[in-house]
């Protein structure tokens, strides 16, 4: 069962990225791992001269809200976390504007659902 959920996930995270990328943004990375949190896609969003964290979340059912429901105030911790890490990886990108998405997706198959700036540093 845990080998089918990690195929899933990663089929599932190959749709956002490539969804992302129809709609213009460049992959930078996947599944950057930090002591303490992980970002599943890194992006760079050309046309707002921004970094994008992506936070990629599958629910098998949207019937007890859906994926970004499931980001609380924690996450977002970890996740703000794990991108001050890859920024201090990357010093020319210190200064770069910074946002965090998330992308949802429920049901068989999948359906998308990418929600731009879903939540911001300053709110965790």
């Amino acid at each position: 069962m845990a080998a089918e959920q990690n195929e899933r996930g990663a089929a599932v995270e190959t749709a956002a990225r490539a969804l992302l990328q129809n709609a213009g943004l460049q992959w930078r990375a996947s599944n950057v791992r930090f002591r303490g949190g992980e970002l599943d896609l890194v992006m760079y969003d050309r046309e707002a001269a921004s970094l994008v964290f992506v936070e990629v979340r599958y629910r098998r059912s949207a019937q007890f809200g859906g994926g970004a429901a499931s980001i609380d105030a924690s996450k977002r911790r970890k996740l703000v976390r794990a991108a001050q890490l890859y920024l201090n990886q990357y010093p020319a990108l210190a200064n770069s504007p910074c946002r965090f998405d998330v992308v949802e997706a429920s049901g068989e198959p999948p359906r998308l659902n990418w929600i731009r700036d879903a939540f911001r540093a300053d709110d965790c």
